[in-house]
């Protein structure tokens, strides 16, 4: 069976890919997986201590992340099989990770309007560069302000 993956991550470019990913994963019959990569920032090890953190706070907030996702879209996915990831790491770098036995690599990106709206973010632009499978990068829905 096939594999598409996407990257979720709570933005509603993430939530537009995981859309068009759900179409693609039933036209195709294949297993969706839902990644989102999670990381301690910086600023907890600042000042020259560690402040107290949990770490598994900052994975919880990923997995989080995937529920309101999922929740987004229960009724379309209800007839797939739906696989979730969460882990620790660069985002790029763990997209790239498990998409390496997929059939297709979904992410979302964020426009800035304008000529910014042109530019692919980092994410985006390395999964394009270094996926071993074909990537879909779906833009940011128009924002309403």
């Amino acid at each position: 069976m096939s594999t598409i993956v996407v990257g979720v991550d709570g933005s509603s470019g993430a939530q537009a890919a995981l859309r068009f990913a759900v179409e693609e994963a039933r036209l195709r019959g294949a297993t969706l997986r839902l990644v989102t990569a999670w990381h301690i920032p910086s600023i907890a090890y600042s000042g020259g201590f560690v402040a107290p953190f949990d770490e598994r706070e900052f994975e919880q907030g990923a997995e989080a992340a995937c529920d309101e996702a999922l929740a987004a879209v229960r009724e379309e996915i209800a007839d797939l099989e739906v696989q979730r990831v969460a882990r620790e790491g660069q985002a790029a770098r763990i997209l790239l990770e498990e998409a390496k036995d997929a059939d297709l690599l979904v992410v979302g990106t964020r426009g800035h309007g304008g000529f910014a709206g042109l530019l692919l973010g980092s994410v985006s632009e390395q999964c394009a560069h270094h996926a071993l499978c074909p990537v879909v990068i779906v833009n940011e829905p128009e924002a309403t302000h």
